[in-house]
């Protein structure tokens, strides 16, 4: 008999009081390693272990590469690095961003799901949109539990809102009392049957770990879309998990439904904002022409210019509110 030795947590906008919240509960001798991606920009300093260890009684600290997984301790994904788990050990790769982070939260879980199975514990802080839902979906696939802070405890509830809404969580529990729960569930006895890795979790935790894939690869993955990558702008190919519907290019880059439905909006909106410039400048012009051939007697030409700068103006204050518009109704 084994027991559930391997907890991964994600934790995206507001994720820092859920964390403080979750170690401040855990007792000195889980016997359970515990790793956690906080979503952060490239150029953090790294500084969670410092944020957590005062409130904590077992030891925080920042991954390095290859490291042997130990029990007892809380290892953070360092910015700008995936941390993915292997076979007794921590891999930290540059691999393509996810959602636009690195680290990020889903090949974490993912690689918990593939090599860990039953023995893995997903947890989903806070967080705005709906990361870590898809590799929480894989922990569940593989044999492991799922579980997600509750939504009125969490600053940011989109992605605890997200796993429940999506995956069938085992519990549902507020940060403070996550500690009780893990000692429960890392006592627990379970059997461990033959494992089983699904061919679509080794490519998409290979594509975390920098390898090529080909055609052939993402068409085990998904199917081919219409759309394209944000980040590459290649082509982007569906996946369906039960419910959850993402995207992945063959680069590598990945993205939830509602991550990339914000990019192409945030799309949309820059090229309004660009049209509206180039309507306000064309609108200037002419009226510098018009106002200029005026003063030179060129009265005939002058007016054309002028009503024409101000047609401009107006298809201008026209996208304006029609971008004001769209801002209040999102």
């Amino acid at each position: 008999m084994a027991n559930r030795d391997i907890v991964v947590i994600g934790a995206s906008a507001g994720g820092v009081d859920a964390l403080r919240d979750l170690c401040a509960g855990l007792p000195s001798d889980l016997p359970a390693a515990l790793f956690v991606v906080w979503h952060m920009p490239s150029e953090s300093l790294g500084i969670l272990p410092q944020m957590l260890q005062p409130v904590s009684s077992l030891p925080v600290a920042n991954a390095v590469h290859g490291q042997p997984i130990m029990p007892g301790t809380i290892t953070i994904a360092p910015p700008d690095h995936h941390m993915l788990l292997e076979k007794g050990r921590v891999r930290l790769t540059q691999g393509p961003r996810e959602n636009r982070f690195r680290p990020a939260v889903d090949p974490l879980f993912r690689s918990a799901a593939y090599n860990c199975g039953p023995r893995a514990i997903g947890i989903v802080l806070a967080g705005s949109l709906d990361d870590g839902t898809s590799g929480m979906w894989a922990i569940k696939d593989q044999g492991g539990i799922a579980v997600a802070q509750e939504p009125t405890d969490a600053l940011f509830p989109g992605m605890p809102t997200s796993a429940i809404r999506n995956v069938k969580v085992d519990h549902v529990a507020r940060a403070r009392d996550m500690g009780e729960l893990l000692v429960r569930l890392t006592s627990e006895p379970i059997e461990l049957p033959e494992p089983h890795r699904p061919t679509n979790l080794g490519i998409e935790l290979g594509s975390a770990a920098m390898m090529t894939t080909d055609d052939r690869d993402m068409g085990q993955l998904g199917e081919l879309s219409q759309f394209t990558c944000p980040e590459c702008h290649g082509t982007l190919w569906r996946i369906y998990e039960d419910k959850i519907v993402r995207f992945r290019c063959r680069t590598g880059h990945a993205f939830s439904s509602e991550t990339l439905l914000n990019e192409l909006t945030e799309s949309i909106e820059s090229s309004l904002w660009q049209s509206v410039r180039g309507l306000e400048e064309n609108a200037s012009l002419l009226e510098h022409l018009g106002n200029h051939l005026r003063e030179r007697g060129g009265d005939g030409v002058a007016d054309e210019y002028l009503r024409r700068a101000e047609d401009t103006k107006a298809r201008a204050q026209f996208l304006r509110r029609a971008i004001e518009e769209n801002g209040e109704k999102g």
